[in-house]
């Protein structure tokens, strides 16, 4: 029997700044728990995809760097991501459906 292509959201992290990388699959694996994380390194990029809804929080990703760290200082090392954004103080989600 033929498996459901399960479609993936999630960032796509420059691959300039390894900590910082580094510190986003961590605390997506922290925030997404219940889920395999898939990490596709392309050296200049990293792909990272959850099913269906990815979110990291700010505390997780403060814990994975050892420092103070605001959300929209994600924004310059996303070079892209798979379905809807939502941006918060404490939060990114990736979704697939509107949810307003």
């Amino acid at each position: 029997m033929e498996q459901a292509h399960v479609k993936m959201v999630g960032p796509v992290i420059r691959g300039l700044d390894a900590n910082l990388a580094d510190a986003v699959i961590t605390a997506i694996e922290m925030d997404n728990p219940d889920v395999d994380v898939d990490v596709d390194d392309q050296g200049g990029y990293i792909r990272i995809g959850v099913p269906q809804r990815c979110r990291v929080t700010r505390a997780s990703l403060e814990d994975a760097l050892g420092r103070k760290f605001q959300l929209p200082e994600l924004e310059p090392a996303l070079s892209g991501f798979a379905g809807r954004m939502k941006l918060t103080d404490d939060e990114v989600v990736w979704y697939l459906e509107r949810q307003d």
